[in-house]
């Protein structure tokens, strides 16, 4: 049964709860239990205090026989015997000393033989017998010896108690802490990742990376959200490839006209010194056949040209990976075409040394396009920089190449990666180039785009991944 982060989240405060709830249930009752300990130890003090003064007028009246002792003595022995009773009425269930009916006959007893002692004087005995004494004494001995053990006891408990109770409470912390730890766990493994994960989906979906999300176990809404998520990315990908293919097939008209275009400027060439030649072939002019011959044959290095990059564009190569030192690539890349760059043209370049991935050797083709294009925008000059930095968390890496030159117009921009679309004269290029470049950096799973501000240059950015899905790095 699946259970929903709503529901997991609610169990979990729910235990949360409940487990400090009987926490401090169980802390109130030892605070009560101790509260009336406290109140048990002061009366019982008071008791034993009233007690001590009773013992006190007891002892002084046997020395000086004043009558005035006697009475002191019992009122504070009627003191203790309403605090004892006291005791017994309220907090009976807490205390210790479960005899105390007994101290209170003890109690009776003593102030009876004060009572006695003092109806004596009043009779006008002036001597008192000595077991009279002796018996008075004794019991006055015997009630606060027993009273001074029950406080004692009580005060020993009660500290006991205190050091139970704070052991207690550490000990309750911990499954709290445990708790709230498990909280955090679940909170960061079933709500944080996932979410993390789904975040970073939707940023590669924004920037047009329409891959599967990986699938999320987690049996509640972010595995079925994860699930709708990638049925969305499969209807993208679907309608993408719809649009892609009447891309294409717009393309390909754009595409047969080019053809028609580009053959047919060298084949009426060709035709043109050929009639010349079967005209004049007769007249002893070799010089003018021989231009003619010549002509002809550029004409048909020029159309095999535009056959080989036709055949370029439309065929389906398989990568050739090799594991490269990207700034080695680029270093070799201007050495081919430094040669054929003018003098007043600059290479600028901001490539580190430790980009290091696994692609085809056709990348190597596309730096020298784009640097060829760039030169051939710099008619009057200028600085192409080449640039290129590690992107970790995409697993890939970057690279740009920038031109001060004319820059491209924005209403051409998206076009300029169609087949045989061209800015140059006829005859100075077959508008096949970024075409070828588009298909070689599609072909290992990166993607190109192009920003431009006429009359301040043109930049190019490429992405590739370090590794090619599907291929075993050699």
């Amino acid at each position: 049964m699946k259970i929903s982060i709503r529901q997991k989240i609610f169990l979990a405060f729910v235990i949360f709860i409940g487990l400090s709830a009987l926490i401090w249930a169980r802390s109130y009752f030892s605070q009560y239990i101790l509260n009336q300990k406290i109140q048990i130890i002061e009366r019982k003090y008071d008791l034993f205090n009233a007690i001590l003064e009773a013992r006190r007028y007891e002892k002084n009246y046997f020395l000086s026989f004043d009558k005035e002792d006697i009475v002191q003595a019992l009122d504070y022995v009627r003191q203790a015997e309403e605090i004892l009773r006291d005791i017994l009425s309220k907090y009976v269930k807490y205390t210790l000393a479960k005899n105390l009916d007994q101290r209170i006959t003890e109690l009776v007893t003593y102030k009876e033989s004060l009572v006695n002692l003092m109806k004596l004087q009043e009779e006008g005995h002036l001597v008192v017998p000595p077991e009279t004494i002796e018996l008075i004494r004794k019991q006055g001995r015997i009630l606060t010896s027993e009273l001074e053990k029950i406080v004692k006891k009580e005060s020993e408990f009660t500290r006991d108690l205190i050091g139970k109770s704070q052991t207690i409470h550490f000990l309750a912390l911990i499954p709290v802490f445990i708790l709230s730890v498990l909280i955090a766990l679940f909170l960061v493994f079933n709500v944080n990742r996932p979410l993390k994960t789904i975040e970073n989906a939707i940023t590669k979906i924004a920037s047009g990376d329409f891959e599967n999300m990986p699938e999320i176990k987690t049996g509640d809404e972010f595995e079925s959200l994860v699930v709708s998520l990638n049925n969305m990315i499969d209807e993208l990908n679907k309608r993408s490839k719809q649009l892609i293919q009447a891309q294409k097939l717009a393309s390909l008209g754009r595409l047969t006209s080019g053809v028609a275009h580009e053959l047919n400027n060298p084949l009426n060439n060709i035709s043109t010194s050929i009639q010349i030649l079967i005209e004049e072939i007769e007249e002893d002019d070799l010089e003018y056949k021989k231009e003619l011959l010549v002509g002809a044959e550029k004409e048909v290095e020029r159309g095999k040209e535009i056959v080989r990059s036709l055949l370029e564009f439309a065929r389906e190569r398989t990568l050739t990976l090799k594991q490269i030192n990207f700034l080695d690539l680029v270093n070799s890349a201007i050495k081919h075409v430094k040669s054929e760059t003018p003098d007043n043209i600059r290479f600028k370049m901001e490539v580190p040394d430790n980009i290091q991935a696994t692609v085809g050797l056709r990348i190597r083709s596309v730096i020298i396009n784009l640097i060829t294009n760039a030169v051939h925008a710099m008619k009057d000059g200028g600085e192409i920089t080449i640039r290129a930095y590690n992107a970790f968390e995409k697993d890939g890496f970057f690279f740009k190449v920038t031109d001060t030159g004319e820059g491209i117009p924005q209403n051409i921009i998206t076009k300029i990666f169609d087949p045989f679309f061209t800015t140059k004269e006829v005859g100075k290029g077959s508008g096949l180039g970024l075409s070828i470049t588009y298909g070689i950096i599609e072909q290992h799973s990166g993607n190109i785009s192009v920003s431009s501000e006429v009359g301040k240059g043109t930049t190019f950015t490429c992405f590739l991944p370090f590794h090619q899905p599907g291929h075993s790095d050699l």
